[in-house]
């Protein structure tokens, strides 16, 4: 039985008709329906590349209006789409009804006029959105180069409304063509706000430049025919390693893959948090905002935190003691921010339950309800299963010296959240050669600002195409054909 329906939005059009089931991604929910999408893949495409010129002529001053106006019209207790979205979340995702609401009640601040223009200002440069930039280079050529907007497939995460509402601004920023294909465990936060911006512009450049379905994926069937360079030249994934490494087989000359796929975080505090008991809970408090927002979901959640205490009586004391407070603090964060997740892996459970007999090796704190736990390592090791760590369970190990901890960074580090900022300072030249890609203090690992890098990548920046035309003067850059 269909919980709710996920209609298929075309460059403006509502399509509510052909419907197939679709099951969702966790357990204990019924399935939606949706559009066959097999119906209508002939309609996804843009059919002529030459239809994306109305949306390169547009300045961006108009582009900022639209978008502005639209964050006003997502106001949650006024906007049905939205309220719809978030009825559906709330069977899809894993996520309690305090914290989904909030993600949705925020969205209007991600669309202000001053947060998109720092994006579009900051990660490629408004100037080459609105025209042609010229320069002369070293041999006296002069170059005129844009930032040109392309087709594009978008495959977001469903950890959140932000991702959808980051989705379609940087595809409204670079004058782009999107097709958004709507993730099972948020599948309706894109096609809200695609509807609300077809309802205030109903036929806006980039309202008939935005399309949002579903189709499941792995179905080879219909990405084989819409993954063709004809069709798309570039897809945007977020997504694990499995399905990201599917999209990788239609990558070809003419179709590039922007992947921003999931990566582990980690965490760094250093022998000055406990300088007072007053340092030692402020430290506390960040810790575990780090480890709890979004009941540890996201890629930047704190799951092993390196304490620099040292691994003798005394460090293990100061380590357990901020273990307590830590746990302390997690279970105190308002609901709006966290709460005892609603699912927890069972493998996971067992193997805390088994850690929790060891107390030699490892101290466990809490746990019992299932409402989050602190592992304090009493050496310098982090549990073997730390892959694992989530629903508000993290890992403090104490360590002796830095060497410790980059040892543990790799390609697969996100976020590392460090206190104090003058340890930050004296690792931010060296945890990237190991893989960090983002450095912040400590408290702030799941409070992002758009206008950034990602991942370590320019992904707006790589959502354009970078187009030059040169001139060449015989008399002052040197002709082939003379000697």
């Amino acid at each position: 039985m269909s919980s709710f329906d996920v209609p298929l939005f075309i460059r403006g059009e509502l399509i509510e008709e052909n419907w197939r089931e679709f099951g969702l991604r966790r357990d204990g929910g019924d399935g939606f329906r949706a559009p066959d999408p097999h119906q209508y893949l002939q309609q996804l495409p843009l059919s002529n590349p030459m239809a994306l010129r109305d949306l390169q002529e547009i300045p961006f001053e108009e582009i900022l209006d639209l978008l502005e106006a639209l964050g006003q019209a997502l106001k949650f207790e006024h906007n049905p789409h939205i309220q719809q979205a978030f009825e559906a979340a709330m069977v899809a995702a894993n996520y309690p009804a305090s914290m989904l609401q909030g993600s949705y009640t925020t969205l209007p601040e991600v669309f202000s006029r001053e947060q998109v223009r720092e994006l579009a200002e900051t990660r490629v440069g408004i100037n080459y959105l609105d025209g042609w930039v010229s320069e002369t280079l070293a041999d006296g050529r002069e170059v005129n180069i844009r930032a040109f907007g392309a087709r594009s497939v978008h495959i977001p995460a469903g950890n959140g409304g932000l991702v959808s509402a980051v989705t379609i601004i940087r595809n409204a920023i670079t004058r782009s063509d999107a097709i958004i294909k709507a993730p099972s465990n948020d599948p309706l936060t894109a096609l809200a706000i695609a509807r609300t911006l077809a309802d205030i512009a109903p036929n806006h450049p980039l309202t008939r430049h935005l399309s949002v379905g579903y189709w499941k994926g792995g179905d080879t069937h219909l990405e084989q025919q819409l993954y063709r360079p004809e069709n798309i030249e570039k897809i945007i994934a977020w997504g694990g390693f499995a399905s990201v490494r599917h999209v990788t087989r239609y990558i070809q000359p003419g179709l590039e893959l922007i992947a921003l796929d999931p990566k582990r975080s980690a965490t760094i505090i250093g022998p000055e948090a406990f300088d007072s008991e007053e340092t030692m809970i402020e430290v506390a408090k960040r810790t575990a905002c780090d480890i709890g927002i979004a009941n540890q979901e996201a890629c930047a959640s704190a799951r092993v935190v390196y304490v620099l205490c040292g691994t003798d009586l005394t460090g293990l004391e100061k380590v357990n003691a901020l273990g307590e407070q830590v746990y302390r603090e997690l279970v105190a964060l308002p609901p709006y921010l966290s709460t005892p997740p609603l699912q927890v892996s069972r493998e996971l459970l067992e193997q805390v339950e088994v850690t929790r007999l060891d107390d030699t090796f490892f101290r466990v704190i809490g746990g019992e309800q299932q409402e989050g736990a602190v592992i304090v390592s009493q050496f310098d090791e982090p549990v073997d299963y730390s892959p694992l760590l989530s629903g508000r369970v993290a890992n403090l190990v104490p360590v002796d010296d830095i060497e410790k901890v980059t040892a543990a960074v790799t390609a697969y580090t996100q976020t590392v959240g460090i206190y104090p900022e003058s340890l930050k300072q004296e690792l931010r030249d060296r945890l990237p050669l190991y893989g960090a890609q983002r450095l912040t203090s400590l408290g702030y690992a799941c409070n992002v600002a758009i206008a950034t890098p990602q991942d370590a990548i320019e992904p707006v920046r790589r959502m354009c195409k970078w187009i030059f035309e040169e001139r060449c003067d015989p008399e002052v850059v040197a002709p082939l054909w003379r000697s």
